[in-house]
């Protein structure tokens, strides 16, 4: 019988989200919608010492932002519960006493002073089997030893006895088989005494295995701990039941080489979390997508590409069309440059893309932010606002650059233009326009447009002289949309106020 796909996302609650988080998530939940599977949300909180306050909602809200459905999790629920790693306590200290039963984990009671003393004294130290034997554990010293020592409550670490000499396979739908020598892996910590929790590693297994997960999809940055996790399989006696592992190739620097950091971010001006992250220790605020105007389809779309290919040249695909396409041999082995102003395009596309109707209530709290009431505008005069300049923008707040002549007057005018634009028969002819606006019985674009460029005509005006002061005097500066689409939505009465304000104020340069 055919195994049900179910993977799982399972971040650390220890700060924001990092963006090469949010493409591990995608991948997961891009791989199960495929496959008809389950997409679990744990929660991996076993580091205590580490625990940011906070930083599990974010991740939650950043998920549902982004449109990552989560089947199984702590908000979710589950029949393979609890999702948070500290509320499982009880499961891992069942499997720790089932490995040092078995002989294959033991008892650690170095101190952290005896274990520096011995990387001092031991070049490349390495708690192994070459070193165990010289240190303070239930190997090393007598039972009765062993016994005092845990009676007395001492504090202790349960290590993996990993046996040297074999050849441990790692099975990759990415890379292939991967072989590891067993001798250069050490005895890794699986439980501390400290806090009553595992470590990533032991947990990590423990929780796969019993809440059915089908398939591992992580970074690569995981692949070195793999091996461990497959003897750790084996010594549970799960070998059958081991996930397919997949390990995704790193997103890089931009520039450079290395891996994507928050530091390159900050130097190149583009955030590496998905939302805006307050840190409640520092108080320093993070630039997210969300708050720098991207929209979440588009990041989607921009992630998803960043080491995936559906197989041709499209681009640009909606949720649907990814999970339609997604599959981990279109994968890259190697890592993948993060191409942030390809970020900015997709987001530009699918501004697009979007209804003009859905665009101007994205750009409504820019009004507001800017001191602007969008009530006191009505929604079609907003859209039609939106839908004149969006093919100039980027992110919805680009719209208030090129669109905020429409809802507030000029109050200064572009130096530049008024040297070359305006003279001193200018307000004459301005004069001479607003009587002919004044009379005009509609002031639609397409019967506006060839009056006013008659009347030019007729007075023998020069065409861009004439054309661009208008512009000048209703928009403030040269630039802009088609000027008779600005004027049929402002009206005749504030384009004339406009013009009749600039010949009052604007003075030709001496």
């Amino acid at each position: 019988m055919e195994r049900e796909v179910r993977v799982r996302f399972a971040p650390s609650p220890t700060g924001p989200l990092h963006i090469g988080g949010v493409r591990t998530a995608l991948y997961n939940y891009l791989f199960a919608r495929r496959h008809g599977g389950k997409m679990i949300l744990r929660i991996e909180d076993t580091d205590s010492q580490r625990f940011v306050p906070g930083a599990e909602d974010y991740i939650n809200e950043a998920l549902a932002w982004l449109g990552i459905g989560i089947d199984e999790g702590v908000r979710e629920g589950g029949e393979y519960g609890p999702y948070k790693q500290s509320e499982r306590r009880d499961i891992y200290r069942r499997y720790v006493r089932q490995l040092i039963d078995a002989g294959r984990a033991y008892y650690a009671f170095d101190t952290p002073a005896e274990l520096e003393a011995k990387r001092a004294e031991v070049a490349n130290f390495q708690y192994d089997a070459s070193t165990r034997m010289q240190m303070r554990n239930s190997l090393a010293l007598p039972a009765d030893e062993v016994k005092a020592l845990l009676d007395a409550g001492t504090p202790y670490v349960v290590r993996f006895l990993i046996e040297p000499g074999r050849d441990v396979e790692v099975n990759d739908l990415i890379r292939g088989k991967v072989v590891i020598k067993s001798d250069i892996l050490d005895d890794k910590v699986l439980y501390k005494s400290a806090d009553d929790l595992p470590t990533y590693h032991l947990a990590n297994i423990v929780d796969d295995h019993l809440m059915l997960v089908s398939h591992v999809i992580r970074g690569e940055e995981w692949l070195p701990s793999a091996p461990l996790h497959v003897l750790l399989y084996e010594a549970f006696g799960w070998a059958d039941t081991m996930p397919q592992f997949v390990h995704l190739p790193l997103l890089l620097k931009p520039d450079g080489k290395g891996k994507l950091s928050k530091r390159d971010g900050d130097r190149l001006g583009f955030p590496v979390f998905p939302l805006e992250w307050h840190d409640p220790a520092s108080g320093n605020i993070s630039s997210g997508y969300r708050e720098s105007g991207y929209l979440p389809e588009a990041v989607v779309n921009f992630l998803a590409l960043l080491g995936w290919n559906p197989g041709d040249d499209t681009e640009v695909m909606s949720m649907d069309e990814l999970i339609s396409k997604f599959a981990f041999d279109h994968c890259s082995k190697s890592g993948a440059k993060f191409a942030f102003e390809k970020g900015k395009w997709f987001n530009h596309t699918y501004l697009q893309n979007i209804s003009d109707e859905a665009l101007a209530e994205l750009f409504k709290p820019v009004l507001r932010a800017r001191g602007v009431n969008p009530d006191d505008f009505s929604d079609s005069y907003i859209t039609r606002a939106v839908s004149l300049v969006k093919s100039r923008v980027n992110f919805v707040s680009e719209l208030w650059d090129n669109a905020r002549f429409f809802f507030v007057a000029p109050e200064d005018y572009d130096p530049k233009a008024v040297k070359k634009r305006w003279s001193a028969d200018t307000p004459a002819i301005m004069d001479e326009l607003v009587a002919l606006l004044e009379a005009q019985p509609s002031f639609d674009a397409s019967t506006l447009e060839p009056v006013v460029l008659g009347w030019i005509s007729d007075k023998g005006y020069h065409l861009g002289n004439v054309m661009n002061a208008f512009r000048l005097a209703v928009v403030g500066e040269c630039k802009g949309p088609h000027m008779f689409d600005i004027t049929e939505l402002m009206g005749c009465d504030a384009t004339v106020s406009r013009i009749r304000k600039a010949v009052e104020r604007i003075r030709i340069p001496e």
